[in-house]
């Protein structure tokens, strides 16, 4: 029997865990009158891709087999560590997921560089370009993707099956863009061999684009550089930004930073969108 079903552990460290974060930790306004410190439940689901009532049955005990994609969702909006993020899996009966599959963990280190970074819109992908993770001026120049789930979260998948969001590409951006990711593709099924996630979406791609599998059946490579991308946002216009790809050393995480120059217009427009969120203009 796993501890989740002997005592209600789990419940009980996921309660303690959400007490100790503070809403403006992890970019939530604190507004309101607070019982506790920490996160409210929402905040928690929110943070997850979760629904509240979800997260109240696992405290309350009253789910106790949450999946391995949960609990990694748990442990990334928790901000757990290593130790932590193992003893949850353990409270939930579950095996952590070993080498060769694709983590989601975001170490410490990396963390405090992110918080460090909250002016610039920044998001996290896993090693198979799932959105992980984003801050607020990522939501606020290309949307909220709270709503998002699954495939969704995915760039490469939303890219190759027509989902381009607001980045607008030339055909050479476009082309250079396909080669690099699928050869991430690839290079991350060497990698993660054991990952039957990233094979099901791989061979859902195959089947979805006719683009992707002419890529992946030609063997193509490609990496990511520095360089520049044209968002179309829907109320500041077009903004002409740097695009710089981080990868995380240790982690396979890829972090993607926009920024502007200084003084230019589509500066003044991030600091614009940084003050109104993912309101809309009036």
């Amino acid at each position: 029997m796993s501890a989740s079903k002997d005592g209600n552990e789990l419940g009980k460290a996921l309660h303690g865990w959400r007490d100790r974060i503070s809403p403006q930790t992890v970019g939530l306004p604190a507004g309101g009158v607070r019982r506790a410190a920490g996160l409210r439940r929402e905040e928690l689901a929110q943070l997850a891709t979760l629904s509240v009532d979800y997260i109240t049955r696992l405290e309350q005990g009253r789910a106790t087999s949450p999946s391995p994609q949960v609990l990694a969702s748990l442990a990334r909006a928790l901000r757990l560590s290593a130790a932590e993020r193992a003893y949850l899996y353990l409270l939930a009966g579950q095996s952590e997921p070993g080498p060769g599959h694709i983590s989601t963990h975001v170490p410490p280190g990396l963390r405090r560089l992110l918080d460090q970074l909250s002016g610039a819109p920044l998001s996290v992908h896993d090693a198979a370009w799932n959105l992980i993770e984003c801050n607020p001026p990522w939501a606020a120049l290309f949307g909220d993707p709270s709503a998002l789930r699954g495939r969704e979260r995915n760039i490469v998948w939303r890219h190759f099956t027509g989902r381009h969001g607001r980045i607008a590409q030339t055909p050479a951006q476009r082309a250079d863009f396909e080669a690099s990711t699928v050869a991430d593709l690839r290079a991350a099924t060497a990698r993660y061999p054991a990952d039957l996630g990233l094979r099901s979406l791989v061979s859902d791609l195959r089947e979805a684009s006719t683009v992707f599998a002419g890529l992946w059946d030609s063997g193509i490579v490609g990496t990511h550089a520095s360089g520049t991308k044209t968002v179309h946002h829907p109320e500041a216009g077009l903004l002409t930004l740097s695009c710089d790809v981080l990868v995380a050393a240790g982690s396979d995480l890829r972090v993607v930073a926009y920024t502007a120059a200084p003084g230019s217009e589509a500066a003044a427009a991030l600091n614009l969108l940084n003050v109104i969120g993912t309101q809309a203009m009036t």
